[in-house]
């Protein structure tokens, strides 16, 4: 039995982690909910009792054995060595530690075997990112990866509880006829898409593309594979769809790459468009699987492929994921 810190429990990615913990029966002595000055003093529910949440501070990790992080970059870099020092393995769902050469960064389907070098933090990926690798994987594994395009439909939960209430109070607004002025995004998201998350740089990528692009050849283990990506924001309330288009270095016919999709972990198949099935955003809340559907021959390549996949972002995306990292821990030994 563990005792376990949830660091932002107060936040979306927090409270589902929260649940995630209690759904799968994570081995817990004790929950230890954290989250910053404004937070404490709050309730929240673990398996039917209340538990007082607790200002996060340096000296907030005592006994802790697992240190779930999800609130934000900057307080990752200032607590989470302070974490590692008490004794603790961090599972950081922020960006801070991503990209550091010496920290995994780990979906569990596609390798999970990085986790046992962890030298006190593990990095949880993009909530992008880590359903696309989950996907391309056994493609990669079975006849290579040369190019991957990738175009996000991402939904506005991946910004916070405050972008939900925005997307929803701008909704019953425009349908009255006095829609808010936005303050989450820059632009009214209700009955629009923006084409713009996180900041744009002198390329005209912004920080969330460079994050799915950096992210996915990390995981992957190709640090050369072409990967370009486009990152929009949807109004949709929960879970990130993508349409991606992929170039192989073998051949693979779309039969071939459903057949490896259907026996690939932590994939469901939604493949049969006549019938009106494949992913939807609201087909994957709830769920931890990736849905994958559309899957056709690209026609503009000789070794293209089409796919389309939605995912639950505050479970795949985030907090299943840390979860699971959590669980490769203890079941190999690795803690």
């Amino acid at each position: 039995m563990f005792n376990v810190a949830v660091v932002g429990a107060t936040g979306a990615v927090g409270s589902t982690m929260l649940r995630v913990l209690e759904e799968r029966g994570f081995p817990v002595t004790e929950i230890r909910p954290l989250a910053s000055a404004r937070s404490a003093g709050k309730a929240v529910e673990y398996l039917g009792r209340e538990y007082p949440v607790k200002e996060l501070s340096s000296t907030s990790f005592e006994g802790v054995d697992v240190a779930l992080f999800s609130a934000g970059g900057a307080r990752s870099r200032e607590f989470a060595p302070a974490a590692v020092e008490a004794g603790a393995v961090v599972i950081d769902n922020s960006s801070a530690y991503r990209m550091d050469p010496d920290v995994p960064l780990v979906v569990p389907e596609v390798n999970e075997t990085a986790i046992r070098d962890h030298q006190g933090i593990i990095a949880n990926p993009n909530c992008v990112a880590a359903p696309l690798v989950v996907m391309l994987k056994p493609i990669a594994d079975a006849v290579g990866l040369e190019r991957v395009i990738i175009s996000s439909y991402q939904a506005v939960s991946g910004t916070g509880v405050a972008a939900v209430d925005e997307l929803t109070q701008e909704t019953r607004g425009y349908l009255a006829g006095d829609e808010p002025e936005p303050e989450v995004y820059p632009h009214p998201i209700a009955f629009n898409v923006l084409p713009h998350i996180d900041t744009f740089d002198e390329t005209g990528y912004t920080g969330e593309e460079r994050k799915v692009i950096a992210e996915t050849r990390k995981m992957l283990g190709l640090a050369n594979l072409a990967v370009s990506a486009t990152c929009v924001r949807v109004p949709v309330l929960n879970s990130h769809s993508a349409s991606v288009q992929i170039e192989t270095t073998e051949p693979l016919s779309a039969d071939h790459a459903r057949t490896l999709l259907m026996a690939a972990p932590g994939v469901a198949l939604r493949d049969e468009p006549g019938a009106n099935v494949y992913p939807l955003p609201r087909d994957a809340t709830g769920r931890d699987e990736v849905l994958v559907g559309r899957i056709r021959k690209d026609l503009s390549h000789p070794q293209g492929l089409a796919l389309w996949f939605s995912s639950d972002n505050l479970r795949k995306g985030a907090a299943l994921n840390a979860v699971q990292i959590a669980e490769s821990l203890v079941t190999n030994g690795w803690l």
